[in-house]
């Protein structure tokens, strides 16, 4: 026995089925792929050729090159180009927002308008059998097609005619192509430039794309592959001016139908819907991808939702835009500057995929409640439509012309069988329902449906049933909301004030006690900055004006003042309760009783004047809901008013004031 002994032979690797490589290299030579795709997609299967199947970087590379070859590279679904169209579809599903229609259709109007538009192609070539070749071939993409014997006649043309792209010959007398083209990039840049010659060698091509020209095609010519190349130039160029627009941001209170409206400006245009909720997102990688060289990595939801959809031009909504999250994994609001950006998402590169893709015919729709919460950059890519609080008569309408119908379908019934009476709707949105949407109104009659299914099941009630205003108090109880400012009695250094927050217009009561004390200003109620400000002006401006509203001047140098909101769980802050809280001051010192079916709102300086304030749509309806009579507004915010529909002006009696002295007889009662 030696003292070597033989090995056993290692057993081979499992080789790789033959006819995989093929089938993938089959595949990237159908699929219809941009050349720089399909040159990296074989350049991976050369690589899997040279490697060992056993490895676990073989099957990674597998599944790249089957994502590379699902992704819709140039694949998109054809647009209905009707405006008509396009309205009927809007207002089927939406009843009201008729300024957001309005600008939705001019969106969709500048999106027709160019798709619609004739392109000019000229065609430069001094054989006349090439020439009249290529323009037969190139009039065939619906285009006009001029020609030009050389390139001072096409120099010619251009002078006079717009003209979108240009396929020349290198070698011509005059002006040749490489002068033609050097013209072209300076006088016309926008146009774009083809070149086929017959003299084809690397450095004419390479001088020629250097100096700004498009495409180079060798002669003798393929008329197939130049109407290609044509046509992807015209799409680009079609694209780019459909596009050209900032991003739309839908922002307002929830409810308003801000996701809706953007899935019916899909039907509309007849294009395929992606939402994605951009709630609580903190890692910048789910928008942009990880890198191949992690274990698990995979694509950023941008590439995969559009990889689910199959076409590369569908309408993408980015949901609760203004929740973003930002933490040590990155920041993904800075990956939207690129995503939102039609200057910058034709190149958008996502880690995974490691090639860039075009997002230029992707139509990105945002929203948002808050749009403050958003960075200023991220602001400005954006065009804001904001949405307000719908009236009660058009939520009277929409309950009962389309959440009530669809309610009562769910609980298997028709309308038919089940109705409600206006006045049933009524005694729902007043005694049972707030806010600025329709979610709480929908999930009120639902709830009704619901019970008056049971009662229908246990022979309780019998088919067809009218709902009526008994019905909804012995169904829901009793009301969860009541006309406060109506129902209350006026009390001297109490007010009622009109405030806006994202979930739209509030009243709110302001209070006031004065004590003995060293003269301090004592604020409670969870108030910010701003509002404390307010008070600190309010309480300063009657100090300097004291005899003008028969106040003792001293009154402030051995009492305190306690200015309280309730609700003190909730923060408060905001330039608008300013008019508010120097009513209830006044109230306080003069002892005169402050009417609490009269709300303000409106900011004022030491001086006594009134400023404007924002958000009157939801404050005015606010004090609606709440049984106020009258509201004082600013002066300055008159015509911003006088522009509303009719129901909003109407909603309750308005009053406009430029100074404080106007709204004290408005507000206070005489002292008893």
């Amino acid at each position: 026995m030696g003292l070597f002994t033989r090995s056993e032979p290692k057993p081979a690797a499992p080789a790789a089925e033959p006819n995989q490589h093929s089938e993938l290299r089959n595949a990237v030579a159908t699929v219809r792929l941009p050349e720089n795709v399909r040159r990296i997609a074989q350049n991976e299967i050369e690589k899997l050729e040279r490697m060992d199947p056993s490895v676990a970087e073989y099957g990674l590379g597998i599944n790249y090159i089957e994502f590379l070859l699902a992704l819709p590279w140039l694949t998109s679904s054809q647009d209905n180009l009707h405006l008509a169209h396009a309205a009927e579809v809007l207002d089927q599903e939406h009843f009201g927002l008729s300024l957001v229609k309005q600008r939705v259709l001019e969106y969709l109007a500048s999106n027709i308008t160019c798709h619609l538009r004739r392109n000019t192609v000229l065609v430069v070539d001094d054989e006349d059998i090439s020439r009249d070749n290529m323009a037969y071939s190139v009039g065939k993409l619906s285009c006009d097609v001029l020609t030009a014997s050389n390139g001072q006649e096409a120099l010619d043309i251009l002078a006079k005619t717009h003209v979108d792209c240009i396929v020349t010959d290198l070698k011509m007398q005059k002006v040749d192509g490489l002068g033609l083209l050097e013209r072209v990039r300076v006088e016309w840049p926008d146009t774009q430039l083809i070149i086929v010659t017959g003299y084809a060698t690397v450095d004419n091509a390479v001088d020629a794309l250097r100096k700004g020209a498009a495409h180079y095609l060798p002669k003798p010519l393929n008329l197939d592959i130049l109407r290609d190349t044509v046509r992807d130039i015209l799409d680009r160029k079609t694209q780019a001016c459909s596009v050209s627009g900032p991003i739309l941001c839908f922002t307002g209170p929830p409810g308003t139908g801000k996701t809706s409206i953007g899935r019916s400006v899909a039907n509309a245009l007849q294009r395929k819907f992606i939402r994605l909720s951009l709630a609580g997102m903190r890692d910048e990688a789910e928008l942009r991808g990880h890198r191949r060289t992690y274990v698990g990595a995979m694509a950023g939801r941008i590439i995969s939702e559009l990889n689910k959809c199959g076409v590369n031009n569908p309408v993408f909504m980015l949901d609760e835009i203004d929740k973003i999250g930002q933490d040590f994994r990155g920041d993904p609001a800075s990956v939207l500057l690129e995503i939102l950006d039609p200057e910058q998402n034709r190149h958008f590169l996502d880690y995974y995929l490691d090639i860039p893709f075009d997002l230029s015919r992707v139509m990105f729709i945002t929203t948002a409640n808050m749009l403050e919460n958003l960075p200023g950059p991220l602001r400005d890519r954006m065009e804001t439509i904001p949405f307000s609080c719908y009236t009660l008569g058009e939520k009277r309408r929409i309950g009962l012309e389309y959440l009530a119908p669809r309610q009562v379908r769910a609980t298997g019934y028709t309308p038919d069988d089940i109705s409600f009476t206006s006045e049933a709707m009524d005694t729902l949105l007043h005694g049972y329902t707030r806010g600025a949407g329709l979610r709480s109104l929908n999930r009120e009659i639902g709830g009704v449906c619901r019970k008056l299914n049971l009662q229908i099941l246990q022979k309780e009630r019998q088919i067809p049933l009218t709902v009526q205003p008994s019905d909804i108090h012995s169904l829901l109880g009793h009301p969860k909301y009541s006309l406060e400012a109506a129902t209350a009695k006026p009390i001297a250094g109490v007010t009622t004030g009109l405030v806006w927050s994202e979930n739209g217009g509030h009243i709110i009561f302001i209070e006031t006690a004065r004590m003995k004390g060293s003269g301090q200003l004592i604020m409670t109620g969870s108030l910010g900055d701003i509002l404390k400000e307010s008070a600190q002006t309010a309480l300063s401006y009657l100090r300097s004006n004291a005899a003008q509203f028969g106040i003792n001047e001293d009154f402030f140098e051995s009492s305190d003042i306690h200015v309280h909101i309730p609700a003190g769980a909730i923060s408060k802050d905001g330039p608008s309760a300013g008019m508010t809280i120097c009513m209830a001051l006044i109230s306080l010192l003069t002892g005169r009783p402050a009417r609490r079916d009269v709300a303000l709102t409106g900011e004022f300086t030491l001086s006594g004047r009134v400023l404007p304030v924002s958000g009157l749509r939801e404050k005015v309806l606010a004090a609606q809901q709440a049984g106020v009579r009258l509201a004082v507004l600013p002066e300055r915010n008159r015509d911003e008013m006088m522009a509303m529909d009719e129901e909003v002006r109407n909603a309750v009696e308005l009053l406009f004031v430029s100074n404080i002295e106007m709204a004290v007889e408005a507000v206070l009662l005489p002292k008893p």
